[in-house]
């Protein structure tokens, strides 16, 4: 007897329905064809054992199970659940009548209980799009999965709930999520905010202008300024998510298994800080069959870089093709994954080796070739793509002992939100430019139009300075931003002469 089952699997953040066909035929033997990997080819083993747990077996016939398309190479332990229920159809052991209207997921423990899966999130989105009435999975994915409306999902702990099921009709309990209710439920409520930050008031400006236009930053000074504490409260003060884009970060995370049980939707920007000694793979993605690295982990959130120079060279340069296109293609002989990998880079650094360059009350302990060497790792075309330059000092004692609280992130957010607003509203006739740190040299020179005062004061600037040429639109487009927070059309020498003093690392005698 044929009996079908389906279940999926996930390429990309996208996910492909799979057809899993049981065949019982008279003779003896367990034939799995379609491309299975490892875990798949071993999965009779766990099948058999959680089944003889629950009172039922594997037929002791010839089983033939196809998982079609045949071309298409299908991964991991997800599958067990979808190939058990197959074989209890196709044996006749359980009725199971409306099997072909389920998607069914789950991997299986020996007694029978599930395990969680990787990509509930776009297997249920698939799952709506093909028409299927309901997705069966391991409770512990429910409430990812559940956020996709129209489609009945049910989380079981056990596969003797998915055949007392099918078999005698007792019912599962569904699981119904109100997305907007539980997307906006944690937004008020960061987890770092930065009323806990003491001192440092002209960074926390600094980090407000780049939320706001949504601009690369790199924070500079010795160890113990503060510089982790507050790149850790950046993703605080970002606008909310849109629903969408809350959509499309869960996605990726599904994907990789990162989303928390308990969080179906997440409603908080992603901050990923990886540490100094990944590889380059790690970071974009890939392997021999592609997954999403730490730079679209980090999509519609913050990647963090903390001691910036510690990184290997050939990693950060990796990064420049993404910082621009927002996307990340990879590639192999058989098929291309795109991951989306929109993402706010904050990176942190010493000033030099030692620590303190740049510290007036410690000494200078690196000669001027250990700090170009130090320096040398990262590259001009990679901080091009940085817009904003500060330097953190130490917080005085004072400052530290002082009882009384900062402003909230919530409070700082609305003049976030309110400046995004009006760039919103600015480029909305642009499919590839949202927000001021986007802009190229044609918005620039339309939006960041200067009086003869601001230009004469850039001009004094540049050369007082020597600012480079790179500087020249990253300021301009810095100096937008600070004009759209304070709500005023045209861009004065206020708003230039502050967007000069975030330029630390084009002054000479930094990166000279």
């Amino acid at each position: 007897m044929l009996k079908k089952v389906y279940g999926s699997a996930v390429f990309g953040v996208e996910a492909t329905t799979i057809t899993v066909e049981v065949n019982v035929d008279s003779g003896i033997g367990y034939h799995l064809v379609g491309l299975p990997d490892n875990a798949i080819k071993e999965s009779n083993y766990r099948i058999a054992a959680a089944l003889q747990n629950n009172g039922y077996k594997i037929p002791g016939k010839k089983l033939t199970i196809n998982m079609a398309p045949a071309d298409l190479r299908k991964e991991g332990s997800a599958y067990d659940l979808t190939l058990a229920i197959g074989i209890l159809a196709a044996s006749r052991q359980i009725k199971a009548e409306h099997l072909e209207r389920y998607l069914i997921m789950g991997e299986l423990s020996l007694d029978g209980s599930l395990q969680p899966i990787k990509g509930a999130l776009p297997i249920a989105i698939k799952a709506r799009e093909e028409g299927f009435k309901g997705f069966i999975l391991p409770i512990q994915n429910v409430k990812e999965a559940a956020i996709v409306s129209d489609l009945e999902v049910y989380g079981v702990n056990t596969i003797r709930q998915v055949i007392d099921y099918f078999d005698e009709g007792e019912a599962l309990e569904r699981t119904i999520i109100n997305t907007r209710d539980e997307f906006y439920k944690s937004l008020d409520f960061p987890e770092y905010d930065f009323s806990d930050v003491k001192g440092q008031e002209g960074i926390k400006r600094c980090m407000e202008i780049a939320a706001a236009g949504g601009h690369n930053i790199i924070l500079i000074g010795p160890p113990g300024a503060g510089k982790t504490m507050l790149a850790k409260r950046l993703p605080s003060i970002l606008p909310p998510m849109t629903l969408h884009e809350a959509l499309e970060t869960t996605k990726i995370h599904s994907v990789v298994g990162r989303v928390k049980e308990d969080t179906g939707l997440m409603s908080q920007r992603p901050f990923r800080s990886p540490h100094h000694t990944i590889s380059d793979v790690a970071l974009v993605g890939g392997g021999a069959f592609p997954q999403p690295g730490e730079i679209s982990l980090s999509h519609n959130g913050v990647l963090f870089l903390d001691e910036l120079p510690e990184f290997k060279r050939g990693v950060l340069e990796v990064l420049r093709q993404p910082l621009e296109d927002r996307e990340v293609t990879i590639s192999r002989a058989k098929f291309t994954v795109t991951y989306p990998s929109s993402f706010m880079l904050v990176a942190s650094m010493n000033p030099s080796p030692g620590g303190y360059f740049n510290d007036p009350d410690a000494p200078v302990t690196s000669s001027p070739a250990e700090m170009q060497r130090y320096l040398g790792k990262i590259s001009g075309p990679l901080l091009d793509r940085i817009d904003i330059h500060i330097e953190v000092t130490p917080v005085p004692f004072d400052k530290l002992s002082d009882t009384t609280k900062g402003e909230r992130s919530v409070e700082i957010r609305k003049r976030v939100t309110q400046a995004r607003t009006i760039q919103t509203e600015r480029f909305k006739d642009s499919e590839s430019v949202h927000y001021n740190a986007q802009m190229h040299t044609k918005y620039i020179r339309s939006h960041c139009v200067l009086d003869e005062t601001s230009k004469q004061l850039l001009k004094t600037a540049m050369e007082r300075l020597n600012l480079s040429a790179r500087a020249y639109d990253r300021i301009l487009k810095v100096a937008r931003t600070i004009a759209d927070l304070e709500g005023t059309e045209a861009i004065n020498g206020t708003h230039i002469s502050e967007a000069i003093q975030y330029r630390s690392l084009d002054r000479e005698g930094w990166l000279g």
